[in-house]
């Protein structure tokens, strides 16, 4: 089956095309046929942060031109002459840009050999997830093929299950570590495609924790490589610690999360005085140390309690190498032999892969969505 996969939930554009065999377990493999993604995060960095209406705008202005260059990776960009009878300007009235530019490029192409369309509806940006949802809708309505809504987050868990062209071997019970920019979060699952959330952030996301940081030092957007840069320098430097922050909820009984109260403690040391380079890296050292020993510190527990005989940890913020390493040390301590699985760095942050590798598992159960019905949804729970 072919998936093609697009994602707009935040401030990646990505569109991708994947041809898989096989149900879930030892005899499912997957090729990537063609995969093309534009990062925004230069245009919202003097916003310190995602601008919703830019996202959109970007969104919609980059899509044709990636899928189009998407489809001529995978040789599937096929010159023709095609009339559709449809009405393109209701399908698309809430996207301008998209109207101006898809309808020409289906006219002038055939159908590439795709079966299904996997598309985020959630969570999100509701203005950006729009823009993927009625691109797809109108994708689909055109080639009259099946649409599959996808979960953003699921899409992160089923890529990390993946090694290669396939599925890494692993065992349930599985428990999910899933940290980014707008969530963080603990989700046990029992068997493939259940989803029971144990523990979630009451406030800051760690991500989120991570950008509005480095914004109180002066740093750039996105805010995690620049404080894991001026970390890993105090670290290499052998910097003695300065400051100690608070590690929040970390001895409380429960799996939930909170970021918002080590935020304000950075704030408040920097409103102190002028901070000088040196102590730039200690404090971002320390901060690093702190989101680290509370993520490593919650997932140990929930190991416990739950009885877990794996570990996943994705999201953009699981392409941190230091909390990677924390909770790959935390794991061997405990001697039990879990499998920690994780995507790889370069597909860690948001990508149209993980959106189509879920698609699939949707589109083998008959999973389709009408696509007048789909709408996007930017509180989506995993369940």
């Amino acid at each position: 089956m072919r998936i093609l996969g697009i994602e707009t939930s935040c401030d990646e554009t990505a569109v991708c095309l994947i041809e898989t065999q096989g149900s879930f377990g030892p005899g499912f493999s997957f090729s990537i046929l063609g995969n093309t993604l534009y990062s925004q995060a230069a245009l919202h960095a003097e916003y310190g942060g995602v601008f919703p209406n830019l996202a959109k705008r970007e969104h919609a202005r980059n899509l044709v031109p990636l899928l189009q260059s998407m489809l001529k990776d995978a040789g599937e960009l096929e010159a023709a002459d095609m009339i559709y009878h449809i009405d393109f300007e209701t399908l698309l009235e809430r996207e301008p840009e998209l109207l101006q530019q898809l309808p020409p490029f289906l006219e002038r192409h055939k159908k590439p050999a795709i079966d299904c369309i996997a598309v985020t509806h959630g969570p999100g940006l509701e203005p950006a997830l729009w823009v993927g949802i009625n691109f797809a809708r109108a994708l689909a309505t055109a080639w009259d093929i099946p649409l599959v809504a996808v979960n953003h987050m699921e899409g992160h868990i089923v890529l990390s299950m993946m090694a290669g062209s396939g599925l890494t071997h692993f065992e349930f019970p599985v428990l999910s570590l899933l940290i980014s920019g707008g969530h963080t979060e603990l989700v046990l699952s029992e068997t493939f495609g259940s989803y029971n959330i144990i523990g979630q952030t009451r406030d800051d996301a760690a991500g989120e924790a991570f950008d509005k940081v480095a914004r109180l030092l002066g740093l750039g957007y996105p805010g995690g490589p620049e404080i894991s840069r001026l970390a890993s320098q105090a670290r290499n430097e052998r910097l003695t610690k300065s400051f100690i922050l608070p590690r929040p909820m970390i001895h409380e009984d429960t799996l939930d999360f909170s970021f918002s109260g080590l935020k304000t403690a950075v704030r408040k040391i920097v409103e102190q005085g002028a901070l000088t380079e040196t102590t730039k890296q200690q404090l971002a050292r320390e901060f690093e140390d702190a989101v680290a020993d509370v993520l490593v510190g919650k997932t140990i527990r929930a190991l416990e309690e739950y009885g877990a005989q794996t570990v996943l940890v994705s999201g953009g913020v699981s392409a941190n190498t230091h909390i990677r390493l924390c909770l790959g040390e935390a794991l061997a301590k405990t001697g039990g032999g879990t499998r920690l699985l994780a995507p790889p760095p370069e597909f860690a942050t948001d990508n149209a892969l993980m959106i189509a590798l879920a698609g699939y598992f949707h589109a083998l159960e008959g999973d389709s969505t009408d696509p007048s019905a789909l709408v996007a949804r930017g509180n989506l729970k995993l369940a």
